[in-house]
């Protein structure tokens, strides 16, 4: 709960959530994912997924970790909570670059998202994507504010492997 009167939700990696209450917030935290928060303000009716990568390669299917079904199951269940979707208006958030020594899948993520919004021509208000740092989002999906809180260190990359020393020439003998 937060100041008392508001409902915390929290929607983590694969799930997403569509909410009419006023007193609800739905609430993630994001590193290279991406959450798409969408809200019919005119209704009332708002909804944030959490997805781990664009599309499932090679592969058909139905798994909401995956950008393509989970905006798909988003913009579906707002419609049929009463919005229209010639009124959502879409926010974006996450897709840092947690790992450099892999490839930039939160980049990956926030191109599928932007590229996904325009084909369905769903107007961006505002993203706060990219970087290094985590980021920990509350939604208020009933008239789209949010709060974001940028999360130093919480995710953190294992430790570099130190080196063996290399061997040494000299010969100790007891």
């Amino acid at each position: 709960m937060t100041d008392g009167a508001e409902k915390l939700v929290n929607v983590i990696q694969g799930e997403y959530r569509i909410s009419v209450s006023r007193v609800e917030v739905l609430s993630t935290v994001l590193g290279s994912c991406v959450a798409v928060c969408l809200t019919d303000v005119e209704a009332g009716v708002g909804g944030m997924n959490h997805f781990l990568l664009p599309q499932r390669a090679g592969k058909e299917g139905e798994n909401v970790r995956y950008g393509a079904y989970s905006m798909e199951l988003l913009i579906n269940g707002l419609l049929k909570s009463g919005a229209r979707k010639n009124r959502l208006v879409a926010k974006l958030f996450g897709g840092a670059n947690m790992l450099s020594q892999l490839r930039d899948i939160g980049g990956s993520n926030v191109t599928f998202a932007k590229e996904f919004l325009q084909n369905e021509a769903i107007p961006l208000a505002s993203e706060s994507t990219g970087g290094t740092s985590a980021r920990r989002i509350r939604f208020w999906p009933a008239d789209g504010r949010v709060r974001q809180f940028i999360v130093p260190g919480e995710i953190e990359a294992v430790a570099p492997i130190k080196p063996p020393k290399p061997p040494t020439s000299e010969i100790t003998l007891f």
